[in-house]
């Protein structure tokens, strides 16, 4: 199918790939945009909203093409342009600038610049602009908050650049934009949106069998925990509803919206391509429909997961790790280290290596989207205490690398004695190279097809 079939089609599974501006209007518009199908001659194509905005395009209103689900190639690949646009997401140079990104990758601002500008048609900054307004446009719609305040909190540097980057990219003032907020409790009520379809029960079924007792919570269908962001701490409850994930959000600083929906997506796998990973998944039938995989919302506390979880049970997990919280939040790096001995419940050289990681994260170690994969795992191998079955979990779940496979894990044994394929480690990894790219996946449906999991 080629770019110009996907419109006429009106086919959502190509929004969030690219954009269409149509010449004859100056909009710019998701493949699916119900609106009249503009001619072929009329029809430019963009790699990015930045793209099509830096081109004199303004954001169709019907469409909001501002608001698809991500590319899900910024999840699948690992080189720096995809590191760097999960980094933007996360709303890095909003805090830092771009000296701040670039330094985090480890590149020149100028080479970055170039990456970014010869794949994405935007540079670093126009990619953070159009976030900025995104943000913006959430906030004045959901909210009570004056636009002066709407301004700042959405990371813009005076109320000037704000004003006229709306201008640039949806056409009006922002005061258009207002609308009677949602958030009756000083909550701030969101819809994610994803790619259809998505197998939303065990999704949540899975982070409910995990929560931490005295800091998560998953009841009747909805799922709530708090967040370490830049700027504070947050709670957010995710709750599946008709087509999206309704979030609700309640921040100590309103700057924190944009990184908060970020690790909300990030979390539930929202950018996921269902239609590749089912498609490389066939063998295991109907249960591959719509798979995603459950990622985490802090990499250092998926890190102290994984070492705890490393020979017991998910039951015995939760329980020991409840006695690390505190103040009913998961301890920070600088925290973890301050706790007594007996806080920690388990033998001593497990101790030190939950120890171990929080000096490493103080002294640099990252465990994000942003963080180069290979480069962490052999960072984490190098701890005490970190074997491969630890390193390559931790990157399935607090990196998001969509290629990992632990075919010693006894869960991977039981599900695949379930699902009638090999249980030797060694039988299964081979079996395995055919789920490429998309082993984590498979991962997840081997955990998927025992009665009870192990990890």
């Amino acid at each position: 199918m080629d770019l110009y079939s996907a419109i006429s089609s009106r086919d959502r599974r190509f929004d969030g790939r690219f954009w269409i501006g149509v010449t004859t209007t100056g909009i710019y518009c998701r493949p699916s945009c119900p609106a009249r199908t503009p001619k072929r001659e009329n029809v430019r194509y963009f790699p990015s909203v930045a793209a099509a905005s830096k081109a004199g395009f303004r954001a169709c209103r019907r469409c909001a093409p501002d608001a698809v689900p991500g590319s899900p190639q910024w999840d699948i690949r690992a080189d720096i342009t995809a590191r760097a646009v999960r980094l933007i997401n996360d709303g890095v140079v909003d805090r830092g600038g771009v000296p701040a990104l670039a330094a985090r990758l480890g590149y020149t601002e100028r080479h970055l610049n170039r990456l970014l500008t010869d794949e994405l048609g935007a540079g670093p900054l126009a990619l953070a602009r159009t976030q900025r307004a995104q943000t913006a446009k959430t906030l004045i719609s959901k909210t009570d908050m004056g636009l002066a305040e709407i301004a700042f909190a959405s990371g813009f540097g005076s109320v000037r650049q704000f004003n006229e980057t709306f201008r640039d990219v949806y056409g009006c003032p922002p005061s258009m934009l207002r609308r009677h907020p949602i958030a009756a409790d000083g909550g701030i009520s969101l819809r994610l949106s994803y790619r259809q379809p998505i197998a939303v029960e065990p999704l949540f079924d899975f982070l409910g069998a995990r929560t931490i007792p005295g800091m998560e919570s998953y009841v009747d269908g909805a799922y709530s925990r708090p967040l370490h962001l830049p700027h504070g701490r947050a709670r957010v409850t995710l709750t599946p509803a008709d087509g999206h994930i309704a979030a609700s959000l309640h921040l100590s600083d309103i700057r924190d919206l944009t990184p908060a929906v970020a690790r909300c997506r990030r979390l539930l796998d929202l950018d996921a391509d269902p239609g590749a990973i089912e498609s490389a998944l066939s063998e295991f039938g109907d249960a591959a429909r719509g798979v995603r995989l459950p990622r985490a919302v802090d990499g250092f506390e998926m890190g102290v997961r994984a070492i705890v979880g490393q020979q017991i049970s998910v039951a015995g997990a939760r329980t020991v790790l409840s006695r690390l919280l505190v103040n009913g939040a998961f301890p920070t790096p600088e925290e973890l280290l301050e706790l007594p001995d007996e806080a920690f419940a388990m033998p001593g050289r497990r101790r030190e290596t939950l120890r171990a990681l929080a000096r490493a994260m103080l002294d640099g170690l990252t465990l994000d989207s942003g963080s180069d994969r290979a480069t962490t795992r052999a960072e984490l191998l190098a701890l005490p205490g970190i074997g491969e079955w630890t390193a390559d979990y931790i990157l399935l779940r607090a990196l998001g690398d969509p290629d990992v496979f632990l075919p010693t894990d006894l869960g991977s044994k039981h599900g695949a004695a379930a699902l009638g394929l090999p249980t030797d480690p060694s039988e299964l990894a081979r079996h395995a190279e055919r789920w490429r790219p998309w082993r984590s996946y498979a991962q997840i449906l081997l955990w998927r097809a025992i009665p009870n999991d192990h990890n």
